[in-house]
């Protein structure tokens, strides 16, 4: 069986592994990526956050993804009913980017692997990996191609940005059940005929349809838009028939998108996504970290996973050049806690948003601007800027807030009344 050697070998090209791969090639180690699918190939998670700027800009991807003419994004826009929430990310509280891309994640991930192969950096497309074994950190990964050729990868360690094939945890047993609720996507994209500039194409918008179920609308600078309903896979059995049936009779029954997006052409038949939310106990272990994906995903709201995704792996890329120099790496420290101060962050506003409690904050007439601020950094990705409330106290200071303003609201009708 051939065999080969390399510094660190990194599973997934997706964003999380092409970041890892690019900041530790540029460290001036040997990199090799593997990918079980054929790319261009088409995921979800199409609105990136301006938090992950920085990590594809320390990757070296900025230039390459700005050729390829993506639409730019400048905040994010709620809707409820005739109550409308908008966020521009100039006006956030936390220093940084101001700005990102919605785009198709097919040619988004593409443009960044094959920036990878031009930095020097080989992908090994269509190429699974059967086993790994470990020798303290040094490692023996078994993969094998689409045409059934086996060989064997030699690593001092091993980046695992899989994402939802959640390679390493799968292999040693690691996963573990999500906390979060399952919950159930239909979704397509439109070509979207009736567009105007009053639609915003240059925010992501999310409209609240019933309790617990709302409808993101990610336009794309080609004239497409992403649309998808997301809510409990009980909702969606009220709705009969094909996918797209049930897909044209959602778009109806949704005064938000009844009239934009009737009778659209659709660019593909809706698709299902369910019950994505998983996690492991551990995010590394002896010559490995998992980054992105591979960690947890949360839910589509708020579009956290490429954020997550991007800024795991620049975190965990500087700690392995460190591990690779012989330095001594805390990983619990250095790299689980803050993935999971990020991750949690994100975890109490997706739970705040299927509760209730971020509409109550949201719709608020005539919101206080610096509490509007600090909560657009915390959608602009900047989970991690402890200075910031509504991220140091993220577990608590939203029910907080609604429970002020709920109280505030019961006083003032009493002073109308009276």
């Amino acid at each position: 069986m051939k065999t080969e050697q390399v510094d660190v070998l990194v599973i997934g090209a997706g964003p999380a592994g092409t970041v890892a791969a690019s900041i530790i090639h540029q460290a001036g180690y040997k990199v090799k990526i593997v990918e079980k699918q054929k790319f261009p190939r088409f995921v979800i998670g199409e609105s990136l956050l301006p938090r992950s700027m920085e990590a594809l800009q320390e990757a070296g991807f900025i230039d390459a993804i700005k050729e390829k003419g993506f639409q730019q994004k400048y905040g994010a826009k709620f809707v409820k009913g005739d109550g409308v929430c908008d966020f521009t990310f100039k006006e956030q509280y936390t220093p940084g980017w101001d700005w990102t891309w919605q785009v198709t994640r097919a040619d988004f991930d593409k443009t960044l692997a094959d920036t990878c192969e031009s930095m020097g950096i080989p992908v090994a497309y269509e190429t699974t990996v059967t086993g790994i074994r470990f020798n303290g950190s040094d490692s023996v990964t078994t993969v094998e191609d689409v045409q059934g050729n086996k060989q064997e990868i030699q690593a001092r360690f091993i980046v695992d940005g899989s994402g939802y094939g959640r390679v390493i945890p799968r292999l040693f047993n690691l996963e573990k059940n999500s906390v979060m609720q399952p919950r159930k996507a239909l979704f397509a994209h439109t070509n979207d005929i009736r567009r105007s500039m009053a639609d915003e194409p240059n925010r992501i918008t999310a409209v609240v349809h019933k309790p617990g179920v709302w409808i993101w609308i990610i336009p794309f600078s080609t004239g497409v838009t992403s649309l998808g309903f997301v809510g409990d896979p009980e909702f969606f059995a009220q709705y009969p028939g094909t996918p797209e049936q049930q897909y044209r009779a959602l778009l109806e029954a949704e005064p938000y998108t009844r009239e934009r997006f009737r009778d659209v052409p659709l660019v593909f038949e809706p698709r299902i996504l369910e019950s994505w939310s998983a996690t492991t106990d551990k995010f590394y272990g002896e010559g490995f970290v998992l980054t992105g994906n591979v960690t947890e995903f949360l839910d589509p709201i708020f579009s956290s996973g490429v954020t997550l995704a991007c800024v795991s792996s620049q975190t965990a890329s500087k700690l392995v050049i460190r591990k690779l120099k012989g330095e001594a790496v805390d990983w619990e420290a250095e790299y689980m806690a803050p993935t999971m101060q990020g991750v949690n962050t994100f975890r109490s506003y997706v739970m705040a948003w299927y509760e209730g409690t971020l509409d109550t904050i949201f719709f608020k007439k005539n919101p206080d601007p610096l509490v509007k601020q600090q909560i657009c950094s915390v959608l602009a990705g900047y989970v991690w800027d402890m200075s910031n409330p509504f991220v140091s106290n993220h577990d608590t200071v939203l029910k907080r807030l609604a429970r002020t303003i709920e109280v505030m609201g019961k006083l003032d009708k009493l002073k109308n009344e009276h």
